[in-house]
């Protein structure tokens, strides 16, 4: 008996199909590290958030600076935002804007949060909601609105930064606006500031 030969075409046939299946295997673990970037699930944010004078003082009745963020406001629990206080805002403010962002997140800053058009007399935020007349932005994880906090299991703990500014004008953006539209315009108006730090780990 003759041993069976494969013929050029069936090799080459063969070869094709390793390749193929090669791209598809690397084209599906690009998509899951995409996926996984972030805050473990999305996309980080484009634009850095600007840095303008301290002159607010943000705080939270739910918890302390530099302490850890109760499980209510995050992913493990009702994913309700935080209740939030401040004062000292500049008399000269058109607009408030707040942004909460996780600079810890694997795919670099996360936005979990943003807020526009809060009236400067404004003082403060009930859990869950939203100042009358305040629009909320897009998050990093695609949505609009409060995204909680949701770092992988596992690690160790994450830095929540709640920043709120004060805008010497008005920042003209809707409600859905992106992380970076929202940043531009705070960097380009930004007369002042406070920042409120929590942690969170799972």
């Amino acid at each position: 008996m003759h041993a069976s030969r494969t013929s050029p075409l069936q090799a080459w046939k063969a070869t094709g199909e390793l390749n193929l299946r090669a791209v598809r295997w690397a084209a599906s673990a690009t998509l899951l590290l995409t996926a996984l970037s972030g805050c473990g699930e999305a996309k980080k944010a484009e634009v850095r958030a600007p840095s303008a004078p301290p002159t607010i003082r943000l705080s939270s009745p739910a918890f302390r600076d530099r302490a850890t963020l109760p499980k209510e406001f995050t992913c493990d629990g009702a994913r309700t935002s935080p209740p939030l206080e401040w004062s000292g805002v500049p008399r000269r403010a058109a607009e408030l804007a707040l942004v909460l962002e996780d600079p810890d997140a694997p795919g670099g800053t996360f936005t979990h949060w943003t807020v526009l058009g809060i009236v400067p007399s404004t003082s403060h935020i009930g859990p869950g909601s939203l100042p009358p007349g305040a629009r909320a932005g897009r998050n990093s994880f695609g949505t609009t609105g409060y995204g909680p906090p949701c770092p992988p299991k596992g690690g160790g703990p994450h830095r929540y930064v709640f920043m709120l500014y004060a805008l010497s004008r008005r920042s003209g953006l809707a409600a859905g606006a992106s992380p970076s539209e929202v940043t531009g315009a705070v960097a380009s108006a930004a007369i002042g500031q406070g920042r409120l730090t929590a942690t969170y780990r799972r």
